[in-house]
């Protein structure tokens, strides 16, 4: 009971800071509080909880590290000019009724490359939406390509964090699961491509105002120069070169060419990196404004308090009551429909993808196993619910951190077509890939 009481305070608390604009890390540290005080009243002791929640946080630092290198690299692009050249690159090469379509392939192939959904719309992803804003794209059309294009390679590429994780909890091979997220994900591709199509035809990119052009020519050096910032981005993280070392390599590029080229001061920059890049002028900075490690300090926050949170879920077993409620659900509904649900309600109320990943394992393993099911088969089924439903709720980290940098709202994941196709042509088609728990027990159609 006293469990079920903190979670109503937690979810009260998330609530309350959607209704209200407050920021969602403090419905976190409320919910954090509110299990910290029931752990407590089951008897554990406080120290054990601080380890347990320090134990948890410490398991964060690498996703805050690269968040706080994300608001870095925003912000230096704007400075370098890396983001105008591109803009100006692009409205003279990319075919007008192809755009939408173009920012959806182009996201997806350096988000494969990158394995990082944050890497890709942070980077790729505000440069085609500045295209957007200034062509008169619609750009909630926009925003939903990029979306679905970086998941992709943040569900099944050999660097993504998120893949190597799902591989790690469920002791299977990471190269044999990407095979089958390969073969599961041609379908929704498929659709989404024809999508993306008849979206570019609808808003086609048109001709910028030449008065920002001519303020763009008469702000930056648009030389050729501008491009290697990207260039370090894309191609150290296909040498196998972590983004910890190529975000930074970035960042200095970036840094030399604001100086040099751009004739900004070295404090100016570092002051921009820090607090977000600003233009004098309105038109060009609602195009090229923002960025900086104070835009991400939120979710930094965010990830830190829910890897706490997660933390005292693994310590105390608070969670061991759930499979009553999920067997049953499992038998009624089928394996992989139950486990949208509850990957929804992970997602939702936790705001975190890792930690969907994490009690999806804890929650199913078991089932699975009297199913006769494989690892193999319940990485899949996480891979092709928790990881794309976490880019759906619009207060989660992995949705609202991109839907922050691309400078949007939750209008635009209706257009993230592969978000939610994914996960519905999966629903269908499973028995084609696992006809083994797909049947379950009784040889009837589970899955």
């Amino acid at each position: 009971m006293d469990f079920w009481f903190a979670m109503l305070l937690f979810i009260g608390a998330l609530v309350g800071c959607l209704v209200t604009g407050a920021p969602i890390a403090a419905a976190i540290l409320a919910g954090l509080l509110a299990f910290w005080a029931v752990a407590r009243h089951r008897g554990f002791e406080a120290k054990a909880l601080f380890r347990m929640a320090l134990r948890g946080g410490k398991e964060t630092f690498g996703v805050v590290r690269i968040l706080i290198l994300i608001g870095l690299v925003t912000a230096s692009w704007r400075a370098s000019g890396t983001i105008a050249v591109f803009i100006d690159m692009g409205l003279s090469i990319i075919t007008p009724s192809l755009f939408i379509f173009i920012a959806f392939l182009l996201s997806l192939i350096l988000s494969y490359a990158m394995g990082t959904c944050f890497g890709v719309v942070g980077t790729v992803g505000v440069i085609f939406m500045a295209l957007a804003r200034s062509g008169g794209v619609n750009e909630f059309y926009t925003a939903g390509a990029i979306l679905s294009g970086a998941f992709f390679g943040d569900r099944c590429a050999p660097l993504s964090s998120s893949a190597n994780l799902v591989a790690g909890v469920t002791d299977t091979s990471l190269y044999d699961n990407i095979k089958y997220m390969h073969l599961t994900a041609l379908l929704p591709l498929g659709i989404s491509v024809v999508l993306y199509f008849i979206l570019s035809a609808e808003s086609p990119i048109g001709t910028v105002d030449t008065a920002i052009v001519s303020e763009l020519a008469a702000n930056f050096d648009l030389s050729w120069w501008g491009i290697l910032p990207t260039a370090i981005m894309l191609i150290l993280p296909i040498c196998r070169i972590p983004l910890r070392y190529a975000i930074p390599a970035s960042v200095l590029m970036a840094g030399i060419l604001a100086v040099v080229l751009q004739d900004m001061p070295i404090l100016s920059f570092l002051r921009c990196c820090i607090l977000g890049y600003t233009m004098p002028d309105p038109a060009l900075d609602r195009i090229l404004g923002g960025g900086g490690v104070v835009s991400m300090l939120s979710v930094c926050f965010i990830v830190l308090f829910s890897g706490m949170l997660s933390g005292i879920f693994n310590g105390t077993g608070m969670l061991g009551g759930l499979h009553s409620i999920i067997r049953p659900l499992e038998v009624r509904i089928g394996g992989f429909p139950a486990m949208i649900l509850t990957s929804i309600v992970i997602c939702a109320t936790f705001c975190n993808q890792t930690l969907a990943i994490t009690m999806n394992k804890e929650l199913w393993e078991g089932i699975y196993e009297e199913e006769h099911a494989s690892h193999r088969e319940l990485a899949i089924d996480m891979e092709n619910s928790a990881i794309f439903i976490s880019g759906l709720i619009p207060w989660a980290v992995t949705c609202s951190v991109p839907l922050e940098m691309l400078g949007v709202d939750a209008h635009a994941l209706p257009y993230g077509f592969l978000l939610y196709l994914l996960p519905l042509c999966y629903l269908f088609t499973k028995r084609i890939w696992f006809p083994v728990y797909a049947k379950g027990k009784t040889g009837q159609t589970k899955a």
